[in-house]
């Protein structure tokens, strides 16, 4: 039995969104805790699709002794504020120092993360920690699919394991899959040869699907080179030039976060092997692979009047919902969720502009905010996001769910709490990129992207960068950093 610390530190930064996240927003709930620090942490997030809950209920059945340091995420905005940065990794460095004894750390992070004084929030915290408790110390943390893995991140973690889904529907697997790795890193005690590539084009989030290629194909391949490698040999399949893959751990790709403008924005990917050559020629094979993909990461976008018009003419002879997805008004990646594109066009085609719509809204229905989620990101989420309204515009028949807090709309109870069943929904307008789909897709007739204005600029050629490295194409097949 090994004794190991636990912890957490989750933020995904858009730069360039208006809103930074401070203390209070670290500290409250909304569909996961807040900020819960020593041993209540245990508890407080059993039960969760998060990251730390699935390498907790692992490690304890490994039969190990945990140390709860804190745990904490913030919604999606922009910079961390520096009060709220070192109180958290001030909480987690003490609690550390005061532990005693330990014979590795597991640690639940984002790898988006950007602080007002720390461009790169997750390796400055790692390189914290490491400097702490030495180079010996095997620290595995879990990442999030969106991460903008960074040298540092690499250099200072002995192992990272990211999402492989998105909608993240695996993240207390992922949790769990990182604490096998630690667990397996403590009773081999080999090191891990780490191979390090980073991608050299944006992905924008809404052609990152995993229910789609290429990106569908691209994590199979990796799924299957890992599997591979456990049978003692592997597959060659979409592997140019390659032959087994014996030696090869564990596998990481994350397609990046781009509204961030910092240095190491991007794809990136790390293979950890035992054997220096068989990582380093699967790092090349994948990184070729995703390259030789590049022009497959598009599809069509829609304006909000272009979006409506074609919803009206499906929705005429289906049977079930046309989804538009408000992809650049995601509070998942940073939105106000507040803009009104493309409410404004469902009400009426002929108006333009992005002033506030009025109408005679009558209020329907009240909710207190305070339900659980069924669907399979958010299952068993305890959401508390305020109270809510279902409001409805007496002209035109268009209804509105409005929520106190900002919470990316990819639950069914989000709706069904105020009274709404989506199903049963003509069409349904969702401030999301791609989580919904995880829930929302399997009832859809369609699903249409919309363009509608948002502080989640989908192209990131619109951006305008200021610390992004030169000679990155700012998307698939697109313009390239100067």
């Amino acid at each position: 039995m090994a004794r190991i610390a636990v912890g957490g530190f989750q933020h995904e930064t858009n730069t360039f969104a208006p809103q930074r996240a401070t203390w209070a927003d670290f500290e409250r709930a909304d569909a996961w805790p807040g900020f819960v620090r020593g041993p209540e942490l245990i508890d407080a997030v059993e039960g969760f699709n998060i990251p730390i809950a699935g390498a907790v209920k692992t490690l304890q059945e490994l039969g190990h002794d945990l140390v709860p340091l804190c745990w904490c995420s913030a919604p999606p905005s922009s910079y961390v504020e520096r009060h709220a940065y070192e109180t958290v990794a001030g909480a987690m460095l003490e609690d550390l120092a005061a532990a005693g004894s330990l014979d590795g750390i597991y640690l639940d992070l984002h790898g988006a993360m950007v602080a007002e004084h720390h461009e790169d929030g997750e390796g400055e915290l790692l390189r914290r920690i490491r400097a702490l408790v030495g180079d010996r110390m095997p620290i595995v943390t879990s990442l999030d699919y969106h991460t903008n893995m960074t040298p540092e991140m690499v250099r200072h973690a002995t192992a990272m394991v990211g999402y492989r889904t998105y909608p993240h529907i695996d993240m207390a697997k992922t949790g769990g899959r990182a604490a096998q790795l630690l667990d397996r890193l403590l009773k081999d005690r080999r090191p891990l040869y780490k191979a390090y590539r980073q991608i050299d084009f944006l992905i924008p989030l809404v052609w990152q699907c995993t229910l789609a290629e290429p990106a569908k194909g691209i994590f199979e391949l990796i799924d299957d080179i890992e599997q591979g490698s456990r049978r003692g040999g592997g597959s060659n399949r979409g592997l140019p030039g390659g032959s087994h893959n014996q030696g090869i751990v564990s596998i990481t790709h994350t397609p990046g976060f781009p509204p961030a403008d910092v240095r190491e924005c991007g794809p990136a990917l790390v293979v950890y092997g035992l054997d220096r050559d068989a990582a380093e020629a699967a790092a090349d094979r994948i990184a070729a692979v995703i390259r030789d993909r590049e022009a497959q990461f598009a599809g069509k976008l829609y304006t909000p009047d272009e979006a409506v018009t074609e919803a009206l003419r499906i929705a005429a002879h289906a049977t079930k919902p046309v989804m538009l997805a408000d992809i650049q008004d995601n509070p998942g990646a940073g939105g106000t969720s507040d803009t009104v594109g493309l409410l404004r066009a469902l009400i009426a085609h002929r108006y333009a502009g992005e002033t506030p719509v009025e109408a005679d809204w009558r209020i329907m229905r009240l909710g207190t905010g305070r339900f659980t989620g069924t669907g399979p990101m958010y299952g068993g989420a305890k959401f508390q996001i305020g109270p809510m309204a279902l409001v409805t515009d007496e002209a035109s028949g268009v209804s509105a769910v409005l929520a106190s807090k900002r919470i990316q709309a990819n639950d069914k109870e989000m709706f069904r709490h105020v009274g709404v069943e989506p199903a049963q929904v003509p069409i349904l307008g969702l401030k999301s990129t791609v989580h919904f789909r995880a829930d929302f897709q399997p009832i859809a007739e369609a699903i249409l992207c919309v363009n509608s204005p948002g502080a989640h600029v989908s192209d990131p050629a619109e951006l305008s960068y200021s610390h992004l490295r030169p000679g990155i194409r700012l998307r698939p097949m697109g313009p390239t950093r100067a």
